[in-house]
This record gives C-alpha cells, sequence and structure tokens, in this order.
C-alpha cells in the first residue's frame, strides 16, 4: 500500500507545481506535507504504527450471522469467512481481530452455515477416520524411529494400515478422480 501514498503524493505534489512555483524547500515541505496527510488518512501515523484502533461498525450480534460475516472494521457483509478478508484489506490477523473487538475464542469467524456445511462434508467423506489412520501410522513411525532395535518391524506395520487408508479413499477417489485428471 505504501507505493500507492507514494505514487499518490507524486501525483499531487507534481500538480500543484505545475501550476504554482515553488522553491526546492516549498516542494520537499509539500511532499511531506501531503505524504503525513494520505497516511494518517490511510489509518497509519507518520512513524508507521496503526494511529487509533478502529471501532466496530455493527455489534458482535450482527456481524456473525448464520449466512454471512460481517467486518466489524469496515462493515462489508456477504462473505462466508473473515480470514482471507481480515489479511488482504486491513493487514490483520484473526488473533488480533478477535483481542481489538473482543471476540469470544469459542467464536468461529465464519458464517455458521458454512461452517455446518464443510463439517457435513468431512463427514460423508470419512475425512474424520482418514484422519485417525494417518495419526496412527504416523505414531508407529515415531516410535519405530524412538527405538532402534526393531527398524524390520516398524515399516513392515505401517504397509497394512497405509492400505487399509487406501480403501477407504477409494470411496472418495472414484468421486475425486474426474477433478483430478481435468
Amino acid at each position: 500500500m505504501a507505493s500507492t501514498i507514494l505514487e499518490l503524493t507524486a501525483n499531487l505534489v507534481s500538480s500543484h507545481a505545475s501550476v504554482t512555483e515553488m522553491t526546492g524547500e516549498e516542494l520537499l515541505l509539500e511532499i511531506q506535507k501531503v505524504h503525513a496527510a494520505l497516511q494518517k488518512l490511510e489509518g497509519v501515523s507518520a512513524e508507521g504504527a496503526p494511529a487509533e484502533e478502529a471501532k466496530p461498525t455493527i455489534t458482535l450480534k450482527k456481524a456473525f450471522q448464520a449466512d454471512q460475516v460481517v467486518c466489524m472494521i469496515c462493515g462489508k457483509g456477504g462473505m462466508k469467512t473473515l480470514a482471507r478478508h481480515l489479511a488482504q484489506v486491513h493487514n490483520l490477523k484473526p488473533g488480533a481481530y478477535r483481542k481489538q473487538f473482543g471476540i469470544p475464542s469459542g467464536q468461529s469467524l465464519t458464517a455458521r452455515n458454512f461452517s455446518e456445511s464443510r463439517r457435513k462434508m468431512a463427514q460423508e467423506r470419512g475425512l474424520a477416520d482418514n484422519l485417525a489412520k494417518a495419526r496412527e501410522v504416523r505414531a508407529a513411525k515415531l516410535k519405530a524411529k524412538q527405538s532402534p532395535s526393531a527398524k524390520a518391524a516398524p515399516k513392515a506395520k505401517p504397509a497394512p494400515k497405509a492400505k487399509a487408508a487406501p480403501k477407504a479413499a477409494k470411496t472418495v477417489k472414484a468421486k475425486a478422480t474426474p477433478k483430478a485428471k481435468a
């Protein structure tokens, strides 16, 4: 964003200088004033720190609705999740956003219906089972690394577990295969 402020500063000062005669010192002073004013408008002080904490534009209850999430900084709505918006527009992480507005950690930054549909999809695809199997394989590999005496045995143990995971994934693969080839 800083390059945009610099470009705006250059355009404004060059336009002003083309109409009004200025000495070198006046020109430098004008650049500093315009740049500081643009930074202040952008919400950043001259040192680069945030000028003031943004106050919520709406209430917590209105911000987190069933079908949409509304940003409490700018009031933009219609989003399913806030994480990307916060990072791209406000340069904030979700934790900082929660702290700034006192949002409890149990409150999801996504629309309730969106979270529920994602949860149902994961359950239908058996992702929880696949995750549990993958964790078992990982735990077996960690145990194998910790006990150097049984190096051949752990390699044989993960293989049957690895075969079991693809069986569950084969039903999912049948659905996902056209997407992978496309």
